[in-house]
């Protein structure tokens, strides 16, 4: 039987692998081969370098051949250990727990990173901006890392397993989530305001009322407050609430339209002491609309007319009563007095002027200064 000559060529971004038999022989790095395949026994396989990783169905049995073995290298992580890859000098893929790379030798420069992961730690810059970037953080099925941003004015809780674990400041954070469940609770430093809007509450003398209520507050001590509240403002929001209907509930229609600052004060007492066990400071607390139902206020708006009108009246009376009391006592006071009589008289009479266009006057000045105006000893004469 006569043999067959093959020629085989390898490029430099290829690596060939010799089969004898359905038997791995050898590797072959880039370069020209020939070979005589008697019985058509050799079979070959080109795998491309290019690749960080060799992906073969055949690795693990490959592996145990010394003429592959020391053409790879082999990464192995542990089962705590997570490993990010870096071929070239640029970040290429993430290695999880228990997975293992192997790559050629003195085809691309590869190096590993691992970290382990007893402890949960952050993700250091400028390893988090790459993962990010390049979508490495993530998988289409599962995510590698948390990445979260804690805004200035806020702070963060870290939770491991359910377990906080530290407070975080603002910045950016990222940590591994193999082997792990972690979560970032975000708690906001600032003054904010809740409203409590539409509440329909009956006073004590059942009057029905619907009542908007608003109050500011802050957030003062985070651990406090996330350690006995699941819910910060829901618990805020009813205790508030439950406040504003006692308070209401036990007060008169009267009493609550005489001063909108009672309900607020009142609110304020119930719950600032409270709410201060709970890491929250209550700031200050107002009520912004009391509504009363329509025919409410038609019979409010008489009574106010009622009250305006008597009001109005007394006040009438009262500036008739001083009017009549100064004019008594100025007639007494002109009824011992004839120079202040006089005076008066002269008065009466230059309002008497300006009033009339012509005078006639009989019997000189003195009968217009003596005569026209008398307020005593009779009647004055007319003058035409």
């Amino acid at each position: 039987m006569l043999g067959i000559m093959k020629k085989v060529v390898v490029a430099d971004n290829e690596r060939v692998l010799v089969f004898k038999d359905r038997q791995f022989l050898k590797v072959l790095v880039p370069g020209k081969y020939r070979f005589f395949d008697m019985g058509k026994q050799l079979s070959f396989e080109s795998l491309n370098v290019t690749n960080a990783g060799i992906s073969h169905s055949q690795l693990d049995v490959l592996l145990k051949k010394p003429a592959f073995a020391e053409q790879v290298e082999t990464f192995v992580l542990q089962e705590n250990e997570v490993g990010v890859v870096y071929t070239d000098g640029k970040l290429h893929q993430v290695l999880k727990p228990g997975d293992r790379l192997v790559t050629w030798k003195e085809a691309l420069t590869t190096e590993v990173k691992v970290f382990s992961l007893d402890t949960l730690t952050p993700i250091a810059e400028p390893m988090l901006s790459l993962l990010v970037r390049d979508s490495l953080d993530k998988t289409v099925r599962a995510k590698y890392i948390i990445h979260t941003q804690v805004p200035e004015g806020f702070v963060g809780l870290l939770f491991e397993n359910g377990k906080r674990v530290q407070m975080l400041k603002a910045g950016r954070y990222g940590y591994w989530l193999f082997n792990r469940d972690v979560q970032v609770q975000l708690y906001d430093l600032k003054l904010q305001m809740i409203d409590i809007a539409g509440q329909e509450i009956l006073t004590k003398d059942r009057v029905s009322l619907r009542i908007n209520l608003s109050a500011v507050y802050q957030l003062v001590d985070v651990e406090t407050a996330a350690s006995q509240l699941s819910n910060v403002s829901d618990y805020l929001y009813k205790r508030l609430q439950l406040a504003l209907r006692e308070v209401i509930g036990t007060r008169t229609l009267d009493e609550l339209l005489a001063d909108k600052n009672v309900v607020s004060s009142a609110i304020y007492d119930e719950c600032h002491a409270s709410l201060k066990a709970y890491g929250i400071s209550l700031d200050r607390v107002g009520v912004k609309d009391i509504i009363l139902p329509g025919e409410m206020k038609e019979i409010l708006n008489q009574v106010v007319q009622a009250q305006k009108a008597a009001e109005a009246n007394l006040i009438k009376r009262r500036e008739e009563t001083a009017a009549t009391r100064s004019l008594s006592n100025t007639a007494k006071m002109m009824e011992n007095n004839a120079t202040l009589l006089r005076l008066k008289e002269l008065e009466t009479l230059e309002k008497v002027v300006e009033r009339i266009e012509h005078i006639s006057v009989f019997g000189g000045l003195d009968s217009v200064m003596n005569d026209l105006v008398k307020l005593s000893g009779g009647v004055a004469k007319r003058v035409t």
